[in-house]
C-alpha cells in the first residue's frame, strides 16, 4: 500500500514512497546529482536510509547507475535560473542518452547514435523539435518562447541548454515549467525541475498526471 503522493517531510508532489508486502521502496535524491530507487528492503533496514535521504535538500541531479538488483529508472533533471544582467531565464536539462535515443527512434525513426563518432547530423534538429513539443516555459502565466542554444554530452547523459530572453526583473511575478520530456515513451518517467529565481527556490518531481511546476515570486 503506497502513501499518498506529496506526503512526508521534504517530499515534493509526484515523488513516491510505498510499501509492498512489508517491503519499502523509495525514490531518493543523491548529493552527487543522482536519483535512485531503493527497493525490496524491509522497513527496519530502510529506517536510517529514509531519514538520511529525506534530510537532503533537493538540488540538481544526474543519473546514477543502479545496483545490479535495482530496476531501471527513468528520470531527467532540469534547473532554471534567472540571470539578472542578461534579463534571461537560463535552463539546463540533463537526460539519459539511451532514453533520448529511444524517443528519437520511436517518434522520428531516427537512429541518432548520440555522442558517438557516427552521430546523425539530424540529431540536434530533432532534439530541438522534440523539446519544442514537450517542454514549455511560462512567465507570469503566459507561454514564452525559448532558444535552444545547444547540447553537450557527459558520459551517459546529454545536457541541453535553453534560454528565454527579454525578461526584466521588474514585473516578474512567476515562472513555470511544463515538462513532458520522455513521458510519451516511458510511463514511469519522472522529470525533476529546480527553479531558482531572485533568491526564491522550489523543486518539483513531475509525472504524467502532474507535469507542471510553478514558482511564485
Amino acid at each position: 500500500m503506497g502513501l499518498p503522493q506529496g506526503q512526508g517531510p521534504g517530499i515534493p508532489q509526484g515523488e513516491s514512497i510505498g510499501l509492498e508486502s512489508n517491503h519499502l521502496f523509495i525514490f531518493a535524491p543523491t548529493q552527487d546529482h543522482g536519483f535512485v530507487k531503493f527497493h525490496n528492503m524491509r522497513p527496519r533496514q530502510t529506517l536510517f536510509i529514509l531519514f538520511f535521504w529525506l534530510a537532503l535538500p533537493l538540488t540538481s541531479f544526474t543519473g546514477v547507475e543502479p545496483d545490479k538488483g535495482a530496476h531501471k529508472f527513468y528520470v531527467s533533471v532540469t534547473t532554471v535560473d534567472y540571470a539578472q544582467e542578461e534579463e534571461a531565464l537560463q535552463i539546463i536539462s540533463r537526460i539519459f542518452i539511451d532514453d533520448l535515443e529511444s524517443v528519437l527512434l520511436e517518434r522520428y525513426d531516427l537512429k541518432a547514435d548520440l555522442g558517438t563518432p557516427g552521430e546523425s547530423e539530424e540529431g540536434i534538429t530533432f532534439i530541438e523539435r522534440y523539446f519544442n513539443s514537450k517542454f514549455t516555459v511560462f512567465v507570469n502565466g503566459e507561454v514564452r518562447k525559448y532558444t535552444f542554444l545547444g547540447r553537450k554530452y557527459d558520459r551517459d547523459q546529454v545536457i541541453c541548454y535553453l534560454e528565454v530572453s527579454g525578461i526584466p526583473e521588474a514585473g516578474l511575478e512567476s515562472v513555470g515549467i511544463q515538462n513532458e520530456i520522455l513521458m510519451d515513451v516511458f510511463e514511469e518517467q519522472k522529470n525533476l525541475v529546480h527553479l531558482k529565481i531572485l533568491g526564491a527556490k522550489k523543486s518539483y518531481v513531475l509525472i504524467r498526471e502532474n507535469n507542471k511546476g510553478m514558482l511564485n515570486l
